[in-house]
């Protein structure tokens, strides 16, 4: 099997960054390490950019380093019209750019803190196609996928 590929939210990215300990903070570095692919989207970066200026902009130097030794694959923001297609996927409106680029990316999970419109709404999975779920629930299926290889 190839590594696995994960997508990142924004909030899964940002919490990779500020905290020095957790799931995300493991799946950055088993990236940096080559162990597994991350893939964000141009919006993701935007997002975490704007959001670790604002809550910890002394973290801003980590975020550009981590992004730069990640490996992480940005892909660009799906097109309007896209979206448009997608509008049924999530119920959220301002979360289908985000899933429509994972699922344009074809990666295996996409990882996210947000549980409302994400993760503890089991249909956007299944129209989606992907796997969600938290940094913890990425980081034994990125287990289960090694140990099974």
């Amino acid at each position: 099997m190839a590594n696995p590929d994960l997508f990142f939210d924004s909030s899964a990215l940002v919490s990779g960054i500020i905290s020095a300990q957790g799931a995300a903070r493991a799946l950055l570095l088993m990236a940096e390490a080559r162990v597994l692919a991350l893939t964000v989207s141009t919006q993701v970066i935007a997002e975490s950019e704007r959001a670790i200026a604002r809550v910890a902009p002394h973290a801003l130097v980590a975020f550009r380093e981590a992004v730069r030794s990640s490996g992480l694959q940005i892909v660009p923001d799906p097109t309007l019209e896209e979206v448009q297609a997608h509008l049924n996927v999530i119920a959220h409106p301002a979360d289908v750019p985000i899933v429509v680029a994972a699922m344009q990316a074809r990666v295996d999970y996409l990882v996210t803190l947000n549980r409302r419109h994400f993760i503890d709404d089991p249909a956007v999975s299944a129209r989606s196609g992907l796997r969600i779920g938290s940094p913890g629930d990425a980081l034994a299926w990125v287990r289960e996928q090694i140990a099974g290889a």
